[in-house]
């Protein structure tokens, strides 16, 4: 169903509240927690050292402290993504969210790619798992195989993409993964999504989570359409 508006708290559910800036420090986390518990956004979204941090700040209240693994590359082992999962679990992390090894599934070695994912799925136990795919590398076949290994793993979504890369999330993109991994799996626009506009259009398109540091102004740009904050 085709959305033309959304009020300012039914987006703010469908809100990951991001900063993975490497140069990020402690009073920038602390301020994104706060505006999180203020718009009641779904998460906040960190590198794995501010997990205590981020879960101490956001302890009582319904917003998740989420975490990346393997970020922005995805090119570590499967050994030391399984070892980050189970420490990033231990630290505080309600959500995980892995980058796909696009170098194994660009040799089409989709058995080591199952793994790769598979072994997050296994650490992260029932915590759920979000794949990065950065679709701005990818072939449209590559985005579906990708799409259905991250399935047949044992995930609970696909995401497009870390924002480190050449572009972000793009409707088409969003229509085809979802065309692949049908009704009822997560689907992630991450990467430019930075107005109300955009996060309409991402979710019409068929995006169940949106991840982005322009949080607090894409739940105003909702304000701003109903006429109310």
């Amino acid at each position: 169903m085709t959305k033309n508006k959304l009020d300012s708290k039914l987006l703010a559910q469908y809100i990951d509240h991001t900063i993975l800036r490497p140069e990020a420090n402690e009073s920038e986390i602390l301020k994104v927690c706060d505006e999180a518990l203020t718009h009641n956004f779904k998460t906040v979204c960190v590198e794995a050292k501010w997990l205590a941090t981020v879960s101490t700040r956001l302890k009582g209240s319904k917003v998740l402290s989420i975490t990346v693994i393997s970020f922005p590359h995805g090119a570590d082992s499967t050994e030391k993504k399984h070892q980050d999962t189970l420490a990033a679990v231990r630290a505080g992390a309600q959500e995980i969210d892995v980058v796909l090894n696009r170098h194994l599934l660009a040799k089409k070695d989709y058995a080591a790619v199952y793994n790769d994912l598979h072994q997050v799925v296994v650490a992260a136990d029932k915590v759920p798992v979000k794949v990065i795919l950065e679709t701005s590398e990818l072939t449209e076949n590559e985005k579906r195989i990708a799409c259905a290994l991250v399935k047949a793993a044992g995930a609970h979504f696909v995401k497009t993409s870390t924002g480190f890369s050449k572009s972000g999330a793009t409707e088409s993109d969003i229509k085809l993964m979802r065309e692949t991994v049908g009704e009822g799996f997560g689907v992630k626009a991450s990467g430019g999504v930075r107005s109300y506009e955009d996060a309409v259009k991402m979710i019409n398109a068929g995006a169940t989570r949106l991840g982005t540091s322009a949080s607090v102004a894409i739940v105003q740009g909702a304000c701003s359409q109903s006429g109310a904050y």
